[in-house]
């Protein structure tokens, strides 16, 4: 019966091994940090998202054994049932206070926040504008509503407009933007997108999953860069990349948008609440980034200071206004040669190719991170400055 499946999943797998798409993973026998371990080797990470540097952070690592003493290690149940506890309520209203919203629900992981967050508001009465390099999780997520769909142009404003101009044929209207777009580091522009949907009514909601933690004068994401916090109708975040890297996502905003997810979203009601653990440390994050800026602004000095650098050695640099620095290759199978000849050297990377991003768009995506020292950043420009040259790169 499983023959020809069979037999076709092998060509399948074949043939993205042959396009030089095949994805090997690296298995890694330390904690995540910036020095860490891979087949016996110790390398320099700069693909985390570990963007504050607090995912082995010993404050977070105490917090989420003490939640498992006092809390215990599983829930066993979803939230309404009986998987609630006075934690998940702490964390929530810890979120709230962080971006300055009304109110927030916790869900397992990011991916299920976006993938939850607009059937149960909108119906076949209502529509979408959603920007075209928005995250997978948000192209799920709407793919499981009934609202009608229009995409506009990455950042572009005038196509957005005009998108809202013809969504002006349904009920209510909702733009979906990331904050910042994982694979090119750039920000969207929050402030004209509010002001459209000011003149177009229509919602507004963000993905702040890589903005969070890291644009802003303080880092508390789109929002606070473009001094428009608590006129964003509904944001999605996760735990698990600059707010400590475990696992954990969320929706924060207008309260009876939050009531409703509590009664309508499906992964929410259909999956256990977040272990104590997480729950612990998300707290303990909260509680540092609320009495500190420091981190922030290390991981700020770090970015301008790697990307100068980069630029000055004559690698083709996306623009970015985050932590993300896409190192342009455009070539996939070249992405591959060039992440692996860099973790000879030391620099542990990974090559992005279709379909993660646009085919002839492959890249090495850099992360920098507020723990990386200047000595770490240094070892790294040097690691890609030799492997370029060795390639043809630069």
């Amino acid at each position: 019966m499983y023959g020809k499946i069979k037999e076709n999943l092998q060509q399948q797998l074949q043939g993205i091994k042959d396009d030089g798409l095949y994805k090997n993973e690296r298995v890694i026998t330390t904690p995540q940090g910036i020095e860490i371990e891979t087949n016996g080797q110790q390398v320099l990470n700069f693909c985390a998202n570990n963007y504050l540097g607090l995912s082995n952070h010993p404050r977070l690592v105490q917090a989420a054994k003490d939640a498992m003493d006092t809390h215990g290690f599983g829930v066993s149940s979803v939230r309404f049932i009986c998987g609630t506890q006075d934690i998940h309520k702490e964390l929530e209203k810890r979120i709230s206070e962080y971006f300055g919203t009304e109110d927030t629900i916790l869900y397992i992981a990011a991916f299920d926040a976006n993938g939850g967050v607009f059937e149960p508001i909108l119906t076949e009465d209502d529509a979408i504008i959603s920007d075209a390099l928005n995250h997978a999780s948000i192209i799920d997520g709407v793919r499981l509503c009934k609202a009608q769909r229009y995409r506009y142009k990455n950042a572009d404003m005038a196509d957005l407009e005009e998108q809202l101009k013809l969504a002006q044929a349904q009920r209510f209207r909702i733009i979906v933007t990331d904050g910042v777009f994982s694979m090119d580091g750039n920000v969207a522009p929050m402030d004209k997108i509010a002001e459209l949907a000011e003149k177009y009514d229509a919602l507004v909601m963000v993905d702040e999953c890589h903005s969070a933690g890291v644009v802003g004068n303080t880092g508390r994401g789109v929002t606070e860069q473009f001094n428009i916090r608590g006129k964003i109708d509904i944001i999605t975040g996760t735990l698990g990349k600059a707010f400590g890297g475990g696992c954990g996502g969320f929706t924060t905003g207008r309260k009876e948008i939050i009531e409703l997810l509590r009664q309508r979203s499906r992964p929410y009601l259909f999956s256990n609440s977040m272990p104590a653990a997480i729950v612990g440390a998300g707290i303990e994050t909260f509680k540092m980034l609320e009495s500190s800026n420091e981190l922030h602004d290390k991981l700020m000095d770090n970015t301008q200071y790697f990307v100068k650098a980069m630029q000055e050695a004559g690698f083709d640099i996306k623009p970015t206004q985050s932590a993300i620095v896409a190192v342009m290759l455009y070539d996939a199978k070249l992405s591959q040669t060039m992440a692996a000849e860099l973790l000879n050297e030391g620099i542990y990377v990974i090559g992005f190719y279709f379909p993660v991003v646009p085919k002839e768009q492959a890249r090495i995506r850099v992360q920098v991170s507020a723990a990386h020292s200047k000595e770490h950043l240094d070892k790294c420009i040097e690691a890609f400055t030799k492997v370029g040259k060795k390639l043809g790169v630069i």
